[in-house]
């Protein structure tokens, strides 16, 4: 068994804790942010007891990978089953048509990936 090591801080001894994770991995982005968030509001015993065994960030990582990699899928298939005007004559026809498509796929992913 492992021996906790305390420090005292004024009345208070407080336990020399250390994380396995370096503080300079890469961080979370939109889709792993909202994983957590969902995670902490939703399910508060299953987010604890992540946070507790080092595995909520990997998770979330994971899953932004996950999310990144599908609206990317499907953002493809979108784009083929209705595909864009032509953006070198109508730019701003062009990009509210990508902005839909974006939308679109980013709602997926968030029933799929993010909200389940």
């Amino acid at each position: 068994m492992t021996e906790i090591i305390y420090t005292q801080v004024g009345d208070y001894l407080l336990p020399n804790l250390q994380l396995n994770e370096p503080l300079n991995a890469e961080p979370l982005n939109r889709y792993g942010m909202m994983r957590k968030r969902f995670l902490k509001e939703t399910r508060p015993a299953h987010y604890g007891k992540m946070l507790v065994h080092e595995e909520l960030y990997p998770h979330c990582r994971e899953v932004q990978q996950q999310a990144q990699e599908r609206i990317d899928t499907v953002m493809e298939h979108l784009i083929h089953r209705d595909p864009p005007p032509d953006k070198a004559t109508d730019q701003i026809e062009w990009v509210a048509h990508m902005n839909t498509l974006h939308h679109t796929a980013e709602e997926i992913i968030f029933f799929e990936l993010i909200y389940k």
